[in-house]
């Protein structure tokens, strides 16, 4: 297996060849994109197969929203994301990942059959390290700033993409220091988290910066704020931004996108890919 080869669940990636396309399903009542529309244990479940048969790599699953919102037990969100592991797991062999910052759901979220643990608050637990590590699991590791659930912020960076770099560098050595190896991680600039629009535009024109880091680069840039708020556009209008901002991502290098339209990023996703010499079109025959 090469360096860019990684077992991930029961699947391998070629990163020097091959961009994986994650599925976002969202197990709660308030996501901000689709309004609850996946909070029933069958529609999630449902959501999750329907993104494996349109091309997707794998899924991320999430019991918790990333802002402010009510307050969700560990208890509750393991009660969300456990019972759609356990039925994708049943039907289906795409990776599965758990978008988490609690050390204890993310134990029983491998347990029950997640291949990674897609950590947003940046190893806010201290616990989570250690999980991770007594695991096979792989763990992405993103820039944000504050505590899970915190407010808004304004925040302020002299670079915003050198110090989104150090930062998760900071991460990754820690990750390595506490036994997870480094083959087993992923890193996120985590678009919009903490960071406004021009913050974001900046880091995605310089995305390269952080894929020097040396680690699998995951862009989460679907129907975020930055898109909005750059073409003026609700949710629910963001698909061609989402797809643009994906594209850019790929070309500066990134590996994994995290998208909620499937169909349109499959092919956007194999389109870029096949530009960039990654993969053969599917056939030839115009002016063959």
């Amino acid at each position: 297996m090469s360096v860019a080869e990684r077992r991930i669940g029961t699947r391998t990636f070629d990163f020097a060849r091959q961009v994986a396309v994650m599925a976002v399903i969202n197990r709660t009542p308030d996501s901000f994109y689709d309004k609850g529309a996946t909070f029933a244990l069958d529609r999630a479940i449902a959501a999750a197969l329907r993104a494996a048969d349109d091309g997707a790599d794998w899924v991320d699953i999430g019991g918790v929203p990333f802002g402010r919102g009510p307050v969700v037990t560990m208890e509750e969100e393991v009660a969300r994301v456990v019972p759609v592991i356990a039925g994708v797991v049943a039907a289906s062999d795409i990776v599965i990942s758990v978008d988490t910052s609690s050390a204890e759901v993310a134990r029983q979220a491998i347990a029950a059959g997640a291949a990674v643990i897609n950590d947003t608050s940046g190893l806010w637990d201290s616990d989570m390290v250690g999980v991770i590590a007594a695991s096979d699991a792989s763990l992405v590791l993103t820039h944000s700033l504050g505590p899970p659930r915190d407010g808004p912020r304004s925040p302020r960076y002299g670079d915003v993409v050198a110090d989104v770099a150090d930062r998760l560098r900071e991460l990754a050595e820690t990750a390595i220091a506490g036994g997870i190896s480094p083959d087993r991680l992923i890193v996120d600039p985590g678009h919009d988290l903490n960071k406004n629009t021009l913050h974001t535009l900046e880091l995605t024109r310089r995305l390269d910066e952080i894929v020097a880091l040396g680690y699998p680069t995951l862009a989460a840039v679907s129907n975020k704020d930055f898109i909005g708020e750059t073409l003026d556009r609700e949710q629910g209008h963001r698909l061609e931004g989402s797809l643009a901002a994906a594209v850019v991502c790929i070309m500066k290098g990134a590996r994994v996108v995290r998208m909620h339209d499937i169909p349109e990023s499959v092919a956007a996703v194999r389109m870029t890919e096949a530009i960039l010499g990654l993969r053969q079109p599917a056939y030839l025959k115009h002016n063959i």
